[in-house]
């Protein structure tokens, strides 16, 4: 399995705390069945600016110390981008890292009770310089969690959609677990990633959300979210064989008194 978003870099943000957490998650990621970890700390959120520079070097170090305690895990750079408008100047400046460095997707967190008036034309501004944003954890946006109808356009539009392993498991509270089973049934997920902070707090794990998401889904389908479409992810390439998104049907009550 492949985790596109982990704070798992030492001292950078509110994750891992010192290179001791970094390792014991990533033994921890390692026996799960994960092999490669997109290491995405908070960038431009109001309290930590992580350069694309200090990031892959962080990422060096942590690779080497993994080499030297032989844990069968490779850390990839990336960062979990709180949106901004002028995000494409921080992506040309170095400010702001795309998943891999490789230029064609970027995670891009919103605030968690809030969206964005531009977001629109932010995603059309990434779009057409050739850059997929990936909105991270929508399940847990107040907001969109009774919203799918937005979720489902801004896919239209061209972006991904990754939820939190957590979620799930109902971490986040019933409205969360209950916006990714949604999500799932109307085939608007494209990741399922661990958003792990610790290896107590919110651990990186991703094998009971692959169960519980074969539970709503195909099988195949569920592994793919873990596996195939984010090895594209991190490959800058199309995910192959993408879901068509599926409308969300409005109730009675939501046709006639919204």
């Amino acid at each position: 399995m492949i985790d596109i978003h982990c704070h798992i870099l030492p001292g950078l943000d509110d994750g891992a705390k010192d290179m001791e957490e970094s390792v014991c998650m990533c033994a921890m990621a390692a026996e799960d069945g994960i092999e490669k970890i997109v290491a995405t700390p908070h960038t431009m959120d109001g309290m930590y600016i992580n350069k694309t520079q200090d990031i892959k070097q962080a990422v060096d170090v942590l690779n080497s110390v993994l080499i030297e305690k032989k844990i069968p895990l490779e850390i990839l750079p990336g960062a979990d981008v709180h949106v901004n408008i002028d995000l494409l100047e921080l992506l040309k400046e170095g400010k702001a890292s795309t998943i891999n460095d490789n230029h064609h997707y970027l995670l891009l967190e919103l605030p968690h009770q809030s969206v964005p008036t531009n977001i629109k034309d932010l995603i059309f501004d990434l779009n057409i310089h050739g850059i997929t944003p990936i909105l991270t954890h929508p399940e847990r946006n107040t907001v969109l969690q009774n919203d799918i109808d937005t979720l489902y356009d801004l896919v239209l539009q061209g972006i991904l959609i990754q939820i939190t392993a957590h979620s799930l498991r109902g971490e986040f509270g019933p409205s969360a677990e209950k916006c990714c089973l949604e999500l799932l049934k109307h085939n608007l997920v494209h990741v399922i990633a661990t958003d792990a902070h610790s290896s107590t707090v919110r651990p990186p794990y991703l094998s009971y959300a692959l169960k519980k998401a074969a539970e709503i889904i195909d099988e195949k389908e569920a592994l793919a979210l873990v596996t195939s479409n984010p090895s594209a992810i991190i490959q800058g390439q199309n995910i192959p064989n993408p879901l068509e998104p599926e409308k969300p049907k409005k109730s009675f009550f939501q046709r006639f008194f919204s």
